[in-house]
């Protein structure tokens, strides 16, 4: 089966401003799918607020429709979401897909090292840049001198893959200079070697914030006082409607990147969706009807299988980042956990909410860190971020951690 190149992601636009944009995915079929694309979907800033997928295993038919805002550039989103299915060979000028596909070559690492005057809301300004460009945060570590400059180093990746080349690092440093202005001092990229993956792995030292529950693999049974969560999630499985599906039923409260959560742990449980609904009522209200089967492409019947699922379902939905402000000594630092998908991405634009939301309250980082942490089998992604001193006496805790939540949620 052949599709031409164009036709592989068609996006339609509505006429009436406000209304969601139509996107249209026709492509083979692959585990995981669903995931990538909601992945680089939740990337643009875009919340889906219905979507259908149906699948015979082989090829597959996706609608989402969306919000975006004046800002969305649509042909680039258009090339990344064509770009995550399966490649396409050309033959005859005609560009046709193929299944054998070799796995992917791991992006170069650059260290992007930023030195500058210090002000508020520096450190979103350099984030909203990095997004704008595409360049992928990997890891960073922000400090603060006692003469008020700001060493900035962030380990990044290039999504467009031309970071090596002069003319990139030139766009990159002459859009930083534009941004940030007289506050540059100086602004440096080189690419690193092997020597990072050993530098990325974090000390075994955890907060007791963190290690407490937060990598738990079930929702506990009772949370923590002061703990963010969503509404009550209801999950059905019912296997008498279908003679060759496990129907899920998912009702819960809407939240930023929600279906890609649904689906980014449906693929870290290697479970294929033949059929899927998802509709946005009033007040963020949300219905999700899934049709799935088991990498074998067998029903679910197994008890135990359908409560390890619900429990894992249940845990992201209510809780798919943990936010949490301690103390660290006389200072105040805030924490923020999420899940790496077993492929090793990141849930994207979380450093860019937090940076926001700090913006938005007014409230300044003296030192920010961002590392991946192994735990129970399971990777997590810890951002820390040390407040500044002088600006946690004038906006309260409870205010920063519940701005931070609403930010990273869509609730702002």
């Amino acid at each position: 089966m052949g599709i031409l190149h164009e036709d592989v992601v068609m996006i339609r636009r509505s006429e009436k401003e406000g209304e969601p944009i139509e996107i249209t995915i026709n492509c083979p079929d692959k585990t995981g799918l669903g995931c990538d694309l909601c992945r680089i979907i939740l990337f643009f800033g875009l919340s889906i607020v219905k979507g259908d997928v149906s699948t015979d295993g082989k090829w597959c038919y996706i609608v989402f429709w969306v919000i975006g805002n004046s800002e969305t550039r649509w042909s680039l989103l258009k090339r990344r979401l064509v770009e995550a299915c399966p490649s396409c060979s050309s033959a005859s000028g005609i560009s046709f897909y193929c299944s054998e596909l070799l796995p992917p070559k791991p992006p170069d690492v650059f260290l992007l090292t930023i030195c500058c005057h210090d002000r508020k809301g520096l450190l979103h300004d350099v984030t909203r840049v990095l997004s704008d460009l595409e360049l992928t945060i990997k890891k960073v570590k922000v400090s603060t001198t006692p003469d008020g400059r700001v060493v900035d180093m962030f380990f990044i990746t290039d999504t467009r893959e031309h970071l090596h080349t002069s003319e990139r690092r030139n766009e990159t440093r002459k859009y930083l200079e534009t941004v940030l202005g007289d506050a540059m001092i100086d602004c440096e990229i080189e690419k690193v070697g092997s020597e990072f993956a050993a530098s990325s792995q974090a000390p075994s030292f955890l907060p007791s914030a963190v290690t407490e529950d937060t990598f738990l693999l079930e929702m506990p049974t009772q949370l923590p006082s002061g703990s963010l969560i969503s509404s009550s999630v209801s999950i059905v499985f019912d296997n008498s409607l279908s003679p060759a599906h496990t129907l899920v039923q998912i009702i819960c409260q809407d939240h930023k990147g929600l279906l890609y959560d649904i689906m980014r742990t449906l693929k870290d449980y290697n479970i294929q969706i033949s059929y899927g609904r998802f509709t946005i009522k009033q007040k963020r209200h949300c219905e999700i009807d899934l049709f799935i089967v088991q990498a074998d492409g067998k029903k679910i019947v197994d008890p135990s299988k359908q409560k390890s699922l619900t429990s894992r379902l249940e845990l992201e939905l209510r809780r798919p980042l943990k936010v949490d402000i301690v103390s660290r000594g006389p200072d105040s630092e805030l924490l923020v956990t999420n899940p790496v998908e077993l492929s090793g991405k990141g849930r994207p634009l979380v450093f860019f909410d937090i940076t926001l939301a700090l913006k938005m309250l007014n409230t300044g980082i003296f030192s920010a860190e961002i590392r991946r942490h192994i735990i129970g089998g399971r990777e997590w992604e810890v951002y820390r971020v040390l407040l500044d001193e002088g600006d946690i006496f004038s906006v309260p805790r409870s205010k920063i951690q519940e701005g931070v939540w609403n930010m990273l949620m869509g609730w702002e």
